[in-house]
């Protein structure tokens, strides 16, 4: 069955979309403008009107999955507690976007050679710890901007082992268990103890 072809913005979210899966499952030498306009089901020359450069390419990826992020991140209008929240926010994105974290991965390392890339991906960064920042808050850990660092860290090595390590292997009960574990006991320490 033949793609349907989107237009305008929806056009650009496909490109993204279809670079960003190209990058999980390719890597990023499979990243080439014709390879997005393929799996897109766009006419071709469609991916370079939009995006000239394979830099324009890369950091519209790092703008669609920061967009997908913010748009996902929790909000605390739920019955469910932030800690719950916060937990579920991590389990969702290793379950539901696996090509978003494999991509992000393979995005940040080829960032350490171009600084335009860099700078898409640290500005991403600033804004997905600000608001964990504000879930830090509110469950009551001492200096949250500053306590969102390593909580992230933490979330990002127990997500990357699940879609790139040897957590893989693990049964999603496990994984679960150990994510729910993991950020209770980091939680538990960045608040002096006090559990929530």
């Amino acid at each position: 069955m033949k793609k349907q072809v989107p237009l305008g913005a929806d056009r650009r979210d496909a490109i993204a979309d279809a670079a960003i899966h190209l990058v999980a499952t390719r890597g990023l030498r499979g990243l080439t403008h014709r390879a997005v306009d393929a799996e897109a089901g766009l006419p071709p020359g469609s991916t370079s009107y939009y995006l000239r450069t394979r830099n324009a390419l890369l950091t519209a990826c790092v703008n669609r999955m920061l967009a997908r992020d913010l748009s996902a991140a929790p909000t605390f209008d739920t019955a469910a507690s932030p800690l719950e929240l916060l937990i579920e926010m991590a389990i969702s994105l290793a379950r539901d976007r696996p090509d978003d974290l494999i991509a992000r991965y393979e995005l940040s390392l080829e960032a350490s050679r171009q600084p335009e890339l860099r700078t898409a991906i640290d500005e991403g960064g600033r804004q997905l710890r600000a608001v964990l920042a504000q879930i830090l808050e509110v469950l009551g850990v001492p200096n949250p901007s500053e306590a969102a660092w390593p909580v992230a860290a933490m979330l990002d090595g127990l997500m990357y082992d699940r879609v790139a390590g040897v957590g893989v292997a693990l049964s999603q009960q496990a994984f679960e268990s150990g994510v729910r574990r993991s950020v209770t006991a980091l939680l538990d320490g960045l608040r002096g103890g006090r559990s929530a």
